[in-house]
C-alpha cells in the first residue's frame, strides 16, 4: 500500500466521522464557527493588512514575539512547583499575528534586503 492510498483512506474515514465538513481555512487550527462573529472583522483586517513601509515592518517585528512568551515553570527549592503551559494557541488571533509577522519579515528580507537575524 502506498503512502497516498493510506492518506486518502485516513482522510475519508476522518471525514466520515465528523459531524460537519472540514474547515476550509488553512490559517487557523480551529474552525471559524468556533469564534464569535464579532471577531471576524478583526481577523479579516489582520489577514488583509499589507506591509508596505520599513517602519511598519520593523514595528510589527518588534511587537509580535517569535515564540510564545507565556510558558513558565515556577520552581521553589530546585523543584518545579507549577508549570504554566503556553497559552498562545488559545488566542483567537494567534495564526493571523504569526502570518503578519512573517509578512513583515519577508518584506524586510526580500524587498529591502535587510538582515532580519535580530528578530529571530
Amino acid at each position: 500500500m502506498s503512502v497516498s492510498d493510506q492518506t486518502i483512506r485516513h482522510l475519508i474515514f476522518a471525514t466520515w466521522l465528523m459531524d460537519s465538513p472540514p474547515c476550509q481555512s488553512s490559517t487557523s487550527s480551529l474552525p471559524h464557527s468556533f469564534f464569535p462573529p464579532v471577531l471576524m472583522p478583526i481577523r479579516n483586517y489582520l489577514n488583509n493588512l499589507e506591509v508596505v513601509s520599513p517602519a511598519l515592518a520593523h514595528r510589527l517585528c518588534q511587537l509580535i514575539p517569535a515564540q510564545c512568551p507565556f510558558a513558565r515553570k515556577i520552581t521553589f527549592g530546585g523543584r518545579t512547583v507549577l508549570t504554566i503551559p503556553p497559552l498562545c494557541k488559545l488566542n483567537p488571533f494567534y495564526d493571523e499575528l504569526m502570518m503578519l509577522r512573517f509578512r513583515a519579515l519577508s518584506y524586510l528580507a526580500d524587498q529591502l534586503g535587510e538582515d532580519i537575524s535580530q528578530y529571530c
